[in-house]
């Protein structure tokens, strides 16, 4: 006798289960975002577009310029945190997301860009950098810590952050770009920023040539697992400089490469130390680093290393990331490696 019944009707299929939605969280500095409306419409729609949650849009003030709301952005589940200011809005965002999963998010607001430049992330249309970010994906990057005094200071060790964990000292700030004694921080110093605000970055420029010709100073830096200085032997260098200058990455506005060997993830920050003698002097340097250091030039010294101290005569004008924070006798500065994750396109 066969068997006639009937077979069991199949198993419905389950329901595809949603795909996670992504969650952004911009802080925005409103000086530097001409239309906020605008900008909040924009990410919005492109947010929508690309299958992420409505963002959360959270303001600066001139107390507190985006650490803080870097940190409740975190701590709220972020998955990106967008800085959309200059770059300091930038770093103070970054130094809330080091050693953490949450990735930055770079959305052009000032003249310098300076992080979004040296990783080729749009720079000129809110619009490109918005969906670079959103369509991109995730890269780790080392970021520079520095601390100032006004005598010696020792070295410290540099220990990444694999596990997680934030490793930057209570006296520590964070730079993602360069740092530096001389020269650059009297130029960030005698910047005007009415003239910045008409013509963007040539304002540097202006302020450039009027420091050109003021006086230098006495330093030693000495770099700490490092390659040595180019054409010299060792990892010291003692002499009247005009300018001290340490880079996690090396592009500067105009697309001068200061350093070309320096890598944002290579675990070392690259140092120059440039000491010019009169307008011969600069113009040797100026083609030295034009022509990407094939003319070469004896009073330009180059150091890579894992850490540095530097050491002025008497104190001196620094900068970090391009804000001035006042005249120091000493830096102490070491790389942190793959402690940022960086939303590339």
């Amino acid at each position: 006798m066969s068997d006639t019944s009937p077979e069991a009707p199949e198993a419905p299929e389950a329901p595809a289960a949603p795909a996670t939605r992504r969650s952004l969280a911009v802080v925005y500095n409103p000086v530097k975002v001409d239309d906020v409306d605008a900008a909040k419409q924009l990410v919005a729609d492109a947010a929508a577009r690309h299958g992420w949650d409505e963002p959360r849009w959270i303001e600066t003030t001139a107390e507190e310029t985006g650490e803080k709301q870097g940190r409740e952005a975190v701590e709220a589940g972020a998955d990106v945190v967008a800085s959309l200011g200059g770059d300091g809005t930038v770093r103070a965002v970054a130094s809330a997301l080091v050693g953490t999963d949450s990735a930055l998010g770079l959305l052009p607001g000032g003249t310098g860009n300076l992080l979004a430049r040296n990783l080729g992330l749009p720079i000129d249309s809110l619009e490109d950098a918005v969906e670079a970010m959103l369509s991109g994906s995730d890269r780790r990057i080392d970021v520079g810590l520095m601390r100032v005094a006004d005598k010696p200071i020792r070295p410290r060790e540099s220990h990444g952050t694999h596990d997680g964990g934030s490793q930057v000292d209570d006296d520590e700030e964070v730079f993602l770009v360069m740092a530096g004694l001389g020269l650059d921080g009297q130029v960030m110093a005698g910047t005007n920023e009415k003239v910045k605000a008409v013509v963007g970055w040539v304002a540097y420029v202006f302020s450039f040539f009027r420091h050109l010709f003021s006086r230098g100073f006495r330093v030693e830096v000495s770099s700490t697992g490092g390659e040595g200085v180019v054409e010299r032997a060792g990892n010291t260098v003692n002499r009247h400089a005009r300018t001290v200058v340490i880079g996690n990455c090396g592009t500067l506005q105009g697309g001068i490469d200061l350093m070309p060997e320096a890598k944002l993830d290579d675990g070392l920050l690259d140092t120059v130390v440039i000491a010019p003698r009169g307008a011969l002097g600069w113009l040797s340097v100026i083609s030295d680093v034009v022509t990407r250091h094939r003319a070469g030039h004896q009073r330009l010294d180059r150091l890579r290393g894992e850490g540095f101290t530097v050491t002025a005569g008497h104190p001196v004008m620094a900068e970090i990331d391009g804000d001035p924070i006042g005249e120091h006798v000493a830096l102490g500065i070491r790389i942190l490696p793959d402690s940022l994750v960086v939303r590339v396109g």
